[in-house]
């Protein structure tokens, strides 16, 4: 039931945007919860990197008085990762285009991550 609805969350977030390629709810632990991905994406290793790049981003933020980490965007010559909290135990994952209107994209993200913390 609760992962139909994170399913959910996840598939109206990847239809606000055609700037938005995939997108996966994971815990905090590494574990993917829900998520949208692309044909030949390993889950689990999606939900590893994000889990590790965001205890990374925490630490970061706080080591350099950056204070509470809001989230970590990550840009490649191919396009974005874009990582923010969903409550305290769970990260929205996304992977956008290059070309992508982030502002958009963040109010998106910060959207639906605030449904998948209601729902967690």
């Amino acid at each position: 039931m609760r992962a139909d609805m994170l399913s959910t969350i996840l598939n109206e977030l990847n239809g606000s945007s055609a700037d938005i390629e995939a997108s996966a709810i994971i815990s905090t632990d590494g574990l993917t919860m829900a998520s949208a991905l692309p044909e030949g994406f390993d889950e689990d290793r999606v939900g590893a990197m994000s889990a590790a790049m965001l205890s990374l981003g925490d630490r970061t933020a706080s080591e350099l008085g950056r204070g509470t980490l809001d989230q970590v965007l990550i840009k490649g010559e191919s396009g974005y990762v874009l990582m923010a909290y969903a409550g305290s135990e769970s990260v929205l994952t996304i992977l956008a285009k290059t070309n992508a209107k982030l502002g958009l994209i963040f109010l998106d993200v910060k959207r639906a991550a605030e449904q998948v913390a209601n729902l967690i």
